[in-house]
């Protein structure tokens, strides 16, 4: 039997499915003579000029998203919209040379393009942005500029703070796990080649251009390692003010990006732009898409979000909760590899109206508070060893994280906390008598000391069953120079006592009854952090060590039905081959080594339109020797393959990244094949002094 569906939370009124044509290439010229290449799809039955909907992003439309591509810009065109997919400058069969990551020429391309669009016949001006990750970042960086031509976002797996909530930097520490990665990865995309069937005979020349001219990019991150211009560049917590547009903001539990749900509601709210959140259990991936599930009817959402912002369509005008979340169930760990049980919760305004914190407090290696029924002290010995705990992590704590930034695939996931839990410092609860729901960002404030000038500390929030496995919740972590301010890190004097507080990812869970709350602190959290330079002590305070958590109050109320499922995919000439990520650790404990090596690939994909075919490999090694900081060993390998007929191209890129305690030391090779013959070559080798990091 059918439940009664909850506003906001169902399919619209479906609109008309109109028949879609699609221009292949479309060029768009630019003021400085470069062109951009564009596909567009259009509601075929129709010569009115419609609202459009963009996505701009430097990942090849011919191949490399063309199958995602179908699944939302069809469905778009088929709903009455003109749909485009922008490859950036430097990407794809466009033009030019892409400098770096939400470069300001990006920007001033977007606005360009936005005019562009308003001059075209198919377009009525009223133009709408949407995009995950690259994508959800540049529609709010463009929607700072307040373009008259647009009307709404839809962001989805994005961030509004470039420096502290991305890839390269997590609370002032580099991030091993994915800077150098992702730095590899578009070392690898910006020297693929444009597509010799669209750009003609200067497929060549622009090729080879685009491999000579290509930076690499870790080295501008890794020059600008505290929060500075660089970073405020892009970044739209800066100055949120010119943010005209509606924003739907969308994340995932699973996804790192998720916090800026909560920000945006935090800064737009009162600026009175309109701004909606909406938050399921996935990883980095559209919701339509999405694992672990369950997945939703993502291009129902959007299209009542176009048909509200750019048609101004009456009869979508349901004033949508602040914020739509899944509040996922207490299940056994394990069960819910492919969906994650729960429910749907919704908040009419945000914060809640009734919102709560539980602060609760360190104490004997126990977390006490009113929330878990416990009102002891809240001083006391956090170890047998008298005031204070202090802890000389092992260098190799982290891999059962899983990754920082995960896709969906098994893999990337985390595993059960409680080998690492062993080897760090805990806080554990008396068995919850309840269920205990939280929602929203947490933190802890911490008194700390260390007897280096440099070191830092990671945070994991755990859920503990009877039979001892350990759920990871969120994650936080601070380097601890950076304790006041990302922009001005200073040194730690060695003894000195100093509060701090450390944000953990936001995030939505029920603690099951009967299960226990723990806080694990370390030193250390390898690969996902890079070690301090030498091994520090750091030692952890009783007076005043306080968990904040973001208490949910259940209200029958405000807890939605579940959305309506993925539409259907619309028919498809590409073939799409899925090989599964891998992720291996071994421990060598005669040399008291770890390697953590994880592959993934796109597999290889087909257009059988006009026989495009393009393969991609990934693979990531990370090495480190215990008690050694200095042995961290990042390695990166891609391969990215290309062809059509008798036309095969190539690129091959390896990166590898050690340490000194004074530099981080960088080797970048590119390597491109024409028809199986070797013709360019290139080396990058990168030397740059550690600040504090």
């Amino acid at each position: 039997m059918s439940q009664p569906s909850q506003p906001g939370l169902t399919d619209p009124a479906s609109p008309p499915s109109h028949p879609v044509r699609v221009l292949r290439s479309v060029w768009i010229p630019m003021r400085d003579g470069v062109r951009l290449s564009a596909r567009v799809w259009l509601p075929a039955d129709t010569e009115e000029p419609q609202p459009a909907v963009m996505e701009y992003i430097p990942y090849r439309k011919n191949d490399g998203t063309a199958a995602r591509d179908l699944t939302l810009h069809a469905a778009f065109a088929a709903a009455g919209y003109a749909a485009i997919r922008v490859d950036n400058r430097g990407s794809g069969d466009s033009e030019g040379i892409m400098l770096d990551e939400y470069h300001q020429t990006e920007q001033d391309d977007a606005l360009q393009i936005l005019e562009w669009l308003e001059t075209q016949p198919w377009c009525d001006g009223n133009v709408a942005m949407i995009g995950k990750s690259w994508g959800g970042f540049n529609g709010l960086q463009v929607a700072a500029l307040t373009p008259p031509q647009l009307k709404c976002i839809v962001t989805v797996c994005s961030t509004d703070d470039r420096y502290a909530d991305d890839v390269h930097y997590l609370g002032g520490s580099l991030v091993a796990s994915e800077a150098l990665p992702w730095a590899s990865t578009m070392l690898c995309y910006n020297a693929r080649p444009p597509d010799p069937d669209v750009v003609g005979p200067k497929w060549r020349a622009q090729w080879f251009d685009r491999m000579e001219r290509t930076p690499t990019y870790i080295a501008r991150w890794l020059a600008h390692q505290r929060r500075d211009a660089y970073w405020r560049h892009g970044s739209v917590i800066e100055d949120p003010s010119g943010i005209k547009a509606a924003v739907l903001a969308v994340g995932g539990w699973a996804d790192p990006y998720r916090g800026a749900v909560f920000r945006l509601l935090d800064e737009l709210t009162p600026l009175g732009t309109p701004v909606k959140g909406l938050i399921g259990p996935w990883a980095h991936t559209y919701p339509h898409q999405a694992a672990p599930g369950p997945a939703m009817d993502f291009i129902g959402e959007c299209l009542k979000w176009f048909a509200r912002f750019l048609r101004e369509n009456a009869d979508q005008d349901e004033e949508l909760p602040a914020l739509r979340a899944w509040m996922p169930d207490p299940v056994p760990f394990g069960s819910d590899l492919d969906e994650r049980p729960g429910r749907w919760v919704t908040e009419p305004t945000w914060p809640p109206q009734n919102a709560q914190e539980a602060d609760l407090h360190l104490s004997q290696c126990r977390l006490i508070g009113r929330h878990l029924h416990t009102h002891e002290p809240t001083t006391g010995s956090l170890t047998a060893q008298g005031d204070a705990a202090v802890l000389r992590s092992p260098l190799a704590i982290g891999a059962s994280a899983g990754n920082v930034l995960q896709f969906g695939d098994l893999a990337g996931r985390p595993g059960d906390q409680s080998a690492d839990d062993g080897r760090s410092h805990t806080f554990t609860s008396n068995p919850l008598p309840d269920r205990l729901e939280i929602l929203g960002p947490s933190k802890a404030d911490l008194l700390i000391s260390a007897d280096q000038p440099t070191a830092q500390l990671a945070l994991r929030l755990c859920e503990v069953t009877p039979d001892g496995t350990s759920r990871l919740v969120t994650t936080g972590a601070l380097n601890l120079t950076h304790r006041d301010s990302h922009e001005h890190p200073q040194p730690l004097e060695p003894g000195h006592p100093y509060r701090v507080t450390i944000p953990l990812f936001a995030t939505g869970h029920a603690f099951g009854p009967g299960n226990r709350i723990r806080l694990t602190v370390s030193a250390s959290f390898w690969p996902w952090l890079w070690p301090s330079p030498t091994p520090a002590a750091v030692t952890i305070h009783p007076e005043g060590g306080t968990l904040h958590l973001p208490i949910r109050t259940p209200n029958p109320s405000h807890d939605g039905t579940p959305t309506n499922p993925p539409r259907p995919d619309p028919p498809s000439p590409l073939d799409v081959e899925d090989v599964p990520a891998t992720r291996t650790v071994t421990w060598n404990p005669v040399t008291r080594t770890q390697t953590v090596e994880m592959t993934f690939s796109d597999g290889t994909t087909t257009d059988h339109t006009d026989g495009l075919t393009r393969t991609e490999t990934e693979l990531n090694r990370f090495h480190l020797t215990e008690g050694d900081p200095e042995s961290a060993t990042v390695e990166c390998e891609r391969t990215d393959a290309i062809s059509r007929g008798d036309w095969q191209t190539e690129v091959r890129t390896y990166s590898r990244m050690t340490c000194t305690a004074t530099e981080f030391l960088v080797v970048d090779r590119l390597i491109a094949y024409e028809n199986g013959s070797e013709v360019f070559t290139k080396s990058w080798t990168t030397s740059v002094p550690r600040d504090l990091v």
